[in-house]
């Protein structure tokens, strides 16, 4: 299928919170993860979401060129060309970009979506994040309602953060203490300047105690009822409910039963990364430690060129990873959910 246009996009995130799921969206930095990631979807038979990191963006320019947007643009179109030989949606998305990097990516990357719409194309990317969570809220917002008017222009949807997400993503750094739970006056003041849809669609990560990294069980606290809290504040003043589509960052070491109830109070969409680099890499490690004698030309020997080719150790982080992905879309329950 083609990359998801706005309206399916539309529906996908329609379907997810009114049927009870949520959809991974998977950071990825080379071909091969795009790959990985769209194989994971095809075999839980799951649409999803496919995003780049303003690091990512970089890396895929090109480790000495470095340009976000050489990056993302490059990225996109490709793939664009490759998703469409997988049976399900992407949506394609930029993740976390904070103020100072505004400029030099979602920015321009809104301007190339609005010249491709005014000649009747769809987007370059279906979504963008814009990563307020270091600035106070009023200038958070106010940054967020002159993108969402641009994200509108652009047919896109726009991402925001409201609350800290402590740990550490891409040079981001939040502490891990009380300001990692968003409130619902924080809440309230978000519907008031983007309001509800009628200024154009976003998606809000409130922070419910997220933290990104790699932690075992247990030491990440979460506390879920931030977003039900949210949303019933958000009821009680406009009348609708769940007016909200969450998202939920920083969700390494969280339990089945806090994800369940986060998706119950309206995520629809969960990001996953540290896992999936993980899945990604120990195949790899595995390959090497397997075949030492052939990777490495050791004591003037040969070495053993289909041990040390890319492509044999590349297969292999590759099914590790999409087994990663298949693994999350069962979580999330958007297994078996794609869209016909």
């Amino acid at each position: 299928m083609p990359i998801a246009s706005p309206e399916v996009y539309t529906e996908m995130l329609s379907r997810a919170k009114s049927e009870g799921f949520a959809y991974p969206a998977i950071n990825v930095t080379s071909s091969q993860t795009l790959h990985a990631a769209l194989r994971g979807f095809a075999e839980a038979e799951s649409d999803g979401i496919v995003q780049i990191s303003t690091g990512g963006a970089e890396f895929l320019s090109g480790a000495t060129v470095k340009d976000m947007v050489t990056g993302s643009v490059a990225f996109a179109e490709f793939a664009r060309v490759v998703a469409d030989k997988y049976p399900v949606n992407i949506a394609l998305h930029t993740d976390h970009c904070p103020k100072n990097k505004l400029d030099g990516f979602v920015r321009p990357l809104l301007e190339i979506s609005k010249e491709r719409v005014a000649k009747g194309q769809e987007p370059l990317f279906q979504s963008h994040m814009w990563d307020g969570s270091a600035v106070e809220l009023e200038e958070n917002l106010e940054i967020a309602e002159e993108l969402l008017a641009s994200s509108k222009a652009a047919r896109t949807i726009l991402e925001i953060e409201v609350g800290v997400v402590g740990g550490e993503e891409d040079g981001i750094v939040g502490e891990i203490n009380e300001k990692l739970y968003t409130t619902p006056n924080d809440a309230l003041r978000t519907a008031e300047v983007l309001g509800l849809g009628e200024k154009g669609y976003y998606m809000t990560a409130l922070t419910f105690g997220n933290v990104h990294g790699s932690y075992k069980p247990g030491f990440v606290k979460l506390r879920p009822e931030v977003l039900k809290n949210a949303q019933e504040a958000v009821a009680e003043k406009y009348g609708r409910a769940k007016a909200f589509d969450f998202v939920f960052h920083g969700g390494s070491g969280s339990t089945m039963e806090e994800i369940q109830e986060a998706i119950g109070y309206g995520v629809v969409k969960m990001n996953v990364d540290t896992d999936t680099q993980y899945a990604y890499t120990r195949p790899v490690v595995d390959h090497i430690m397997k075949n030492y004698d052939g990777v490495l030309k050791i004591d003037g020997e040969i070495g053993n060129k289909k041990a040390y080719d890319p492509r044999a150790y590349g297969k292999v982080a590759e099914a590790g990873m999409a087994a990663r992905v298949v693994e999350a879309a069962q979580h999330l329950k958007s297994a078996g959910n794609k869209m016909k």
